[in-house]
């Protein structure tokens, strides 16, 4: 019997939520603040603020119209964050408390397209899509400038670094730069040299010199006394932001002695550049990084921490040294669909995900850090571990797959390249018993074998300088259609594979020779596993259903159906003994195979779940979906039981606790206790003993109030329940009355929930009263006839003959 406890305990009854990683940047603005400890980006109808040491988001500020968020800045004394929505107001935040100081509209026409603070974080300029200028006095709360003549949306404002000069640069749709003096409320120069769109606008120290940069691949240095164009630079690509680096020595980023005014730019070509202004020439160039999305979309220096901050289009921000752009964190602000997730390193400390991006990103789990990994140049589309946890393997659409290492101090580089494949690469499984080699599937319908060079088994850290080759051992046209799944047995001489032709089949490894075929799913296979314990295979469908093969004879053992769409990853857990599935209804199911029983159903994600792996300890599980979240997962089946175990220890105690109560007479505690315990059963019964007493009038009176109110008003709903049922009826009423004969109206109207209770009270206690009525007639007209009733007089005797 305790063997049979013991094997039901290890069953997995429930998973709760330990950790979720979700998109934080959706595209957009994102600022530094001055000292570089926090990141504020835009991400729908929030703007986050991110803690730079963690990684983790502190707070998420949405207005309360929850519309998009169009503009937000960051006053420079880091105080005050004011934040544009869509339905054209302007919310003034108190961010570290996360609460809104002031509300107000915006005035404009339309939403604000950009928004700046200048020098003295007292007045604020918001452009607009309806091309005016406003000018916020935010201290005292109302509007200081109405400035018109852009044409088209204003996309651009930037405070002089002098605040007594009081000027404002604007651009719009025209490519021009406006100079605005607040003093006099008037348009002091038309800047005209740029023939596209001005992306940034950036001033020396002494404030008379202002860069700008354009879409135009271009940038022009503007003398601010003159209003004349001193220099311009072409700098070959379409820029999307420029800053210029502080006036001191950086050999690193070329700028050597003399020190003389040199900027950076980002923009479509990815990289960051530096260029000297004196000669017009490029003088340092960041090396290029593989595959696209990497273009830069901005970029911003916060001067006081010495920290670069530039964004990807993949919706990376990466964190740079000003001095050195020595990459110092990174960031993945937006994984959009998360195609596949595993844990990685022996003890499952970090995770790799493969999202709709030529990039992977590293994930460690205690600190939040991230590490993005190029190299492939199209969206990966499946990830493995080998056994160790140090060795992982990715596979993309663009017809390779490759091999990374992480090494002890958690960095991951690039260690093996293997190509042949003629169409997208959808699936691949690492070797079980060993790390001696790896299949792929391809939408080619072929499957090939990759081993594992042993120079690259016997490396410990990961190399420094080129990839090892792979090279196919073997090649095998298995189905014929996309291969969608393949896994290999744990002892390493079989393989599965699973195709969209609605098959499954079994091969023997190395050399691929077809054992047998399962078939009996309506649609395509999404995935097949090898049970760690058994001879079984399980294959999950498009037909929303889960099936368990025997290898011997390639029957189907049993049917899983829960899903109510395609079932895209199953894995087995418990030993083999229970199986985890997860769907396109964006569902997790857990599953006992013994009794074909879904234990529980968890639903976390609002899409696909892609991607689903379960940690080696067996304790924890990750699911990735298309909802761009990843979430771990905790088994919490014992902490579930411990805890029902201690609830159940604790009623018993109570209920003797109750029963010695009620055996002493001690009505008062006994009562209370009842309540406590929530249970109106037992409250009925200690009502019932206290009526049982010879004083049951007055001891139910003093009993019932002395009780605390909240005592009160719950005894009040259980009285609700005693009476919908005739039997039980009585007690309610005589609580009832106690509570009415002795409570006056204004307190029994404090009492929360009091009105429901007497609605609830009203029609049972009516139709008990007519039923008592009816009883009463009855009995009233049984003793009329009794008393009224004549009895006839008993016969005379005849007469004697």
């Amino acid at each position: 019997m305790a063997e049979t406890a013991a094997g039901v305990s290890r069953f997995k009854a429930n998973y709760a939520i330990e950790r979720k990683i979700e998109p934080f940047y959706k595209g957009g603005k994102v600022q530094l603040d001055q000292a570089g400890k926090h990141l504020f980006c835009v991400c729908g109808t929030r703007v986050n603020v991110l803690d730079v040491a963690s990684g983790a988001v502190l707070r998420s500020l949405e207005q309360e119209d929850q519309e998009d968020i169009t503009a937000f800045d960051l006053s420079p004394d880091d105080e005050v964050l004011v934040t544009a929505s869509r339905a054209l107001l302007l919310a003034q935040w108190a961010w570290r408390e996360g609460s809104v100081t002031c509300l107000w509209k915006a005035v404009h026409t339309a939403p604000v397209a950009t928004m700046a603070f200048d020098p003295t974080s007292t007045l604020l300029a918001t452009g607009g899509c309806d091309g005016a200028v406003r000018i916020w006095d935010i201290v005292r709360h109302y509007g200081t400038h109405h400035l018109r003549g852009s044409p088209g949306v204003v996309h651009l404002v930037a405070f002089h670094p002098d605040p007594a000069r009081l000027l404002l640069f604007s651009s719009a749709a025209d490519a021009t730069i406006r100079m605005w003096s607040l003093q006099d409320r008037s348009c002091l120069a038309v800047l005209t040299a740029h023939y596209s769109a001005v992306t940034s606008l950036v001033f020396s120290a002494d404030g008379h010199t202002m860069l700008s940069s354009g879409r135009d691949k271009i940038c022009i240095v503007w003398d601010l006394q003159s209003h004349q164009a001193v220099k311009t630079v072409p700098v070959f690509e379409s820029v999307e932001a420029a800053v210029l680096l502080p006036e001191e020595l950086a050999p690193e980023l070329g700028v050597k002695s003399p020190p003389g005014l040199h900027f950076l730019t980002a923009g479509s070509q990815g990289l960051l550049r530096v260029w000297e202004v004196a000669s017009g020439q490029c003088v340092y160039t960041q090396p290029r990084l593989t595959g696209p999305g990497q273009e830069l979309t901005h970029c911003a220096l916060a001067r006081t921490a010495g920290l670069l901050l530039s964004v990807t289009a993949d919706h990376n921000l990466l964190l740079y040294e000003a001095h050195s752009l020595q990459l110092r964190k990174q960031f993945a602000g937006y994984s959009e669909e998360v195609l596949d997730v595993r844990f990685l390193g022996p003890e499952d400390s970090h995770v790799v995900v493969a999202s709709n991006s030529p990039c992977l990103k590293i994930f460690e789990l205690q600190t939040s850090t991230c590490q993005i990994l190029h190299g492939h140049t199209d969206i990966v589309l499946a990830l493995d571990v080998f056994r160790k946890g140090w060795l992982f393997a990715s596979c993309a659409k663009d017809q390779s797959v490759r091999i990374w290492r992480m090494n002890k101090a958690g960095e991951v580089a690039c260690v093996a390249l293997g190509s042949g494949h003629t169409h997208s690469v959808g699936t691949i499984c690492c070797s079980r018993l060993k790390e001696s080699f790896l299949v792929t599937g391809s939408q080619d319908c072929t499957v090939k074998v990759w081993p594992l060079p042993e120079g690259l088994l016997s490396r410990t850290t990961a190399p420094n300088g080129g990839t090892v080759l792979l090279q196919a051992q073997a090649t095998q046209r298995c189905h014929d259609k996309d291969i969608n799944s393949v896994a290999i047995a744990p002892n390493d001489k079989l393989l599965a594979t699973g195709s969209q032709d609605r098959t499954a089949k079994l091969w023997a490894l190395p050399q691929c020779q077809l054992l047998g075929v399962f078939s009996g799913h309506r649609r395509g296979l999404w995935c097949v596993q090898f049970s760690p314990m058994d001879q079984v295979l399980a294959t999950a469908s498009a037909d929303g259903t889960v099936k368990l093969w025997a290898l011997q004879d390639f029957s189907c053992l049993k049917t899983f159906e829960g899903h109510d769409a395609s079932v895209l990853k199953v894995a087995f857990v418990s030993r083999g003994t229970q199986l985890l599935s997860s769907g396109s209804d964006g569902l997790l199911k857990l599953w006992t195979i013994k009794n074909n029983e879904c234990v529980r159903t968890l639903d976390a994600h609002e899409d696909k779940v892609w991607g689903l792996h379960c940690s080696r300890l067996d304790d924890r599980a990750l699911t990735g979906g298309s909802d761009s979240r990843v979430i771990l997962w905790k088994d919490v089946t014992e902490e579930e039981q411990a805890e029902e175990q201690a609830k159940r220890e604790e009623q018993v105690v109570k209920q003797q606790e109750l029963d010695n109560l009620l055996h002493e007479r001690r009505y008062l505690q006994a009562l209370g206790l009842a309540i406590s315990l929530d249970r109106p059963h037992t409250v009925l019964t200690v009502i019932q003993a206290i009526r049982r007493d010879p004083e049951a009038c007055e001891k139910l009176e003093a009993t019932v109030l002395q009780l605390r109110q909240d005592q009160k008003e719950a005894l009040l709903r259980f009285c609700v329940t005693w009476n919908t049922n005739s039997r039980h009826c009585h007690e309610a009423q005589a609580v009832l009355g106690v509570f009415l004969q002795h409570e006056a109206p204004e307190e029994l109207l404090a009492y929360e929930g009091v009105r429901a209770t007497l609605e609830a009270l009203l029609p049972y206690t009516e139709r008990h009263f007519q039923r008592l009525s009816r009883t009463l007639q009855a009995a009233t007209f049984l003793d009329f006839l009794w008393h009224n009733m004549k009895l006839s007089p008993a016969p005379a005797a005849p007469p004697a003959l």
